[in-house]
Formats: structure tokens, C-alpha cells, sequence
């Protein structure tokens, strides 16, 4: 492929590269010299679980990989003891080296749903970092300067609020920075949000006489309730691992914008043709190809038809978990050993807001007693069937 050609595929959904003309020059020796370019992405192991907003890079990395370069994946599994600080308006609990093995483990195992694995080149950077004496990890910091780090708007937020700052999370970038010199990366890349850590890398390479990286950022994706950044913390994402189900569910109930936004980071499909449908049709068809992406063309089918089947037939699911009762019970001790729902005081507002229903009617006080078998349903995705003895 010729170098315009791969700059078009670098550059969708981009949203900056410093610089181009760098990038240019890099692709044109890597053509000249028959050497791949070193591709390299960082992941802090802080949470077991990738999801859709992770794989906005990931498939960025796979189409360097199917460009013919070299793709680092690497794991800050030495600096996720200390905790990225950007964008916390607090200190980051810091995690344990065990809690950090685990999470690790189980990133390598989800990334081979995305990346080939096979030419992916996996590195830790305990590797180097464990074996630097505390005279060269302090001499890091010469790399930069307190102004540089107060310059942070994260920083700057978190002092005028009278909130610390630690001198460790002054470390972090530099760390960061430390990584591309030693796996003498071509481009890094990362979300927005990261392009304070991702220069900085830039300038350790070019004070240690190094070629200096391109820096690339990609936007970071919104969860399901379209403001704030997909996150467990905030109980939007979309976790690849979950349910083929629960995936299809969760993606109808996104935006009609947000879906454009999805169609263009999280798949390769023509964005004219998708405005050429009509939004649910154009819905249903990104959530059928996600599921295939991470399970299976024939079990994405299925699940749209499941979904046509119960929430435009409104007909009843099948496969529902079940719940076995002895004589009567009240509909919210019900709903909360079943874990239907999180906590009594969403089953009381479910109920107030007339949210939930049992074979078809409508409970409106929390006392209401359940003698029977029947189907139990909360909004229009949560069902659960009882089974009275």
C-alpha cells in the first residue's frame, strides 16, 4: 500500500498527529529500509475488564499491525502501582503488585479478539524499571520541570480546589516517556487526554539524542449515556466480554449521534452508507456488527433477532434467569436477592415510577405480594422468571 494510502487509514478517527509531516517521513524509510515502523501503546492492568472505549486504540494497533508494522502492546504493570493521574480529581488508589499480575493476565487473553496476536510483541515495563537504581529513576527527572507539571490541567484543577498533588504522580509521565526510549518507539499512541504523558516522551527521546516519536491521539469514546467517558466507575461501558446479549441491548439504547461516533471508531463500515439507513435499522446493524467482532457473524444474527422478537413483539425472552420462591413474598425482597436490582432504594424509585411488573401488571407499592409463578419484569430489559412452590 502506498504512503497516502496508509496515512488515510491512520488517520480515520484521529483526532491529532504531531506531526504528520513526521509521520510521512517515517513511513517513506520504513518503505526505503524494508523495516516496520515500532507502533507502541501503553495500558495500565487497573481493571480486569477491557471494553469498547479500550478498543478504540486497540483497533487503531490492528490496523498498524495490518499495515505491516510492529505493534507493542505494553503493560504499565510497574507504573500502575504508582497510578496515572490524568484527568483524577484525586489521588489514584494505588493498586498491588498481585492485583496487577491478575488484570495483566487477563488484558493478553482480550486482546486476541482484536489484535493478532501471533505478530503482537508484549512487553512489561517492570522489565527495565525494576532493575533501575533509585539514582536513575530520580534522574528522570531532569526531563522536566515544576512549571511543565503545574501546567497540567488536571493539576491546576485539583490545587485551586486545595486537593494534593503527590510527588509520585509527578513521576508518571516521565515513567511513561522513560518507556518509548527503551523500546525505541516510532509512534505512540493515545486517547486525547494522555497528550501531556505522550510529548513528554517526545522530549525524554530528543534530550537522550533519540529519533522523537509521533505522537497520535484518538478521541475517547462516551459510554451509553453519551456525556460522560465509557467507565465502570461510572456504570456506562460495554465490556466485550459480556453477554452477546446484553451488548445488543446496551448499544440500542445509545444516541442516534453517538451511533455515528460508534460506527466510526469501533468499526471499518462505509459512514455514507450508514447515514443512507433509517437510525434503528442503522442501530440494530452496529450492534450485530459488534457481536461479531467479538463472538460470532451466526450468534450476532440471533441476537438481533431475539432482540426484534422482545422489544418490537414484545414478546418474552428466552433462556430467563430464574428465581424459586416457597409461599409469599414481597415483590422488593424479591427483586434484591435475585440481584435484579442494585439496591432497595432503586427498587422503591422502580416501583414509584411504575417501572416494573408482574404478568403484565403494573406494581405500584412495594408491599405487593408475589404467591405465584409468573414473569417479573423491570423497565423493558430486566425479566425474571418465578417459579412459585
Amino acid at each position: 500500500m502506498n504512503i497516502d494510502k496508509q496515512l488515510s487509514v491512520i488517520k480515520r478517527g484521529v483526532i491529532e498527529i504531531i506531526s504528520e509531516a513526521e509521520l510521512r517521513k517515517k513511513l517513506e524509510l520504513s518503505r526505503k529500509e524494508k523495516r516496520p515502523l515500532v507502533i507502541k501503546a501503553g495500558f495500565d492492568p487497573t481493571a480486569p475488564d477491557i471494553h469498547l472505549g479500550h478498543t478504540v486504540l486497540l483497533r487503531k494497533l490492528k490496523q498498524f499491525q495490518e499495515l505491516g508494522h510492529e505493534v507493542i502492546f505494553l503493560i504499565g504493570d510497574f507504573t500502575a502501582q504508582i497510578g496515572d493521574p490524568t484527568g483524577r480529581s484525586e489521588k489514584r488508589k494505588l493498586l498491588t503488585k498481585e492485583e496487577v499480575t491478575f488484570n495483566a493476565a487477563t488484558y493478553k487473553k482480550q486482546v486476541s479478539k482484536i489484535l493478532d496476536v501471533d505478530k503482537l510483541k508484549v512487553s512489561f515495563n517492570s522489565e527495565w524499571f525494576e532493575k533501575m537504581s533509585a539514582l536513575e529513576l530520580l534522574q528522570l527527572t531532569k526531563h522536566s520541570t515544576v512549571s511543565q507539571m503545574l501546567a497540567r490541567e488536571d493539576f491546576k484543577k485539583r490545587l485551586a480546589n486545595k486537593e494534593d498533588v503527590s510527588l509520585l504522580e509527578f513521576m508518571y509521565p516521565l515513567l511513561q516517556g522513560y518507556d518509548s526510549v527503551v523500546l525505541e518507539a516510532d509512534v505512540e499512541l493515545g486517547g486525547s487526554d494522555q497528550i501531556f504523558n505522550l510529548l513528554v516522551g517526545r522530549d525524554i527521546q530528543r534530550d537522550l539524542g533519540k529519533p522523537q516519536q509521533v505522537v497520535i491521539t484518538m478521541p475517547l469514546l462516551e459510554g451509553t449515556d453519551g456525556t460522560q467517558k465509557m467507565s465502570k466507575t461510572f456504570g456506562n461501558y460495554i465490556g466485550i466480554n459480556e453477554p452477546a446479549g446484553a451488548i445488543f441491548g446496551k448499544i440500542m439504547s445509545i444516541s442516534d449521534e453517538l451511533m455515528l461516533k460508534y460506527y466510526e471508531l469501533l468499526t471499518d463500515v462505509d459512514l455514507a452508507e450508514v447515514k443512507s439507513l433509517h437510525p434503528k435499522e442503522a442501530k440494530e446493524a452496529l450492534a450485530e456488527e459488534i457481536i461479531t467482532q467479538y463472538y460470532s457473524r451466526e450468534i450476532a444474527v440471533c441476537e438481533r433477532k431475539e432482540f426484534q422478537r422482545v422489544f418490537v413483539q414484545k414478546e418474552i425472552p428466552r433462556d430467563l434467569p430464574e428465581y424459586k420462591t416457597y409461599g409469599k413474598k414481597s415483590v422488593l425482597d424479591i427483586l434484591l436477592e435475585s440481584g435484579l436490582v442494585k439496591s432497595g432504594n432503586e427498587a422503591r424509585r422502580l416501583i414509584r415510577e411504575k417501572a416494573i411488573s408482574f404478568q403484565g401488571e403494573k406494581i405500584t407499592r412495594e408491599s405487593f405480594l408475589i404467591q405465584e409463578s409468573g414473569i417479573l419484569k423491570v423497565g423493558s430489559r430486566r425479566f425474571l422468571k418465578i417459579i412459585s412452590h
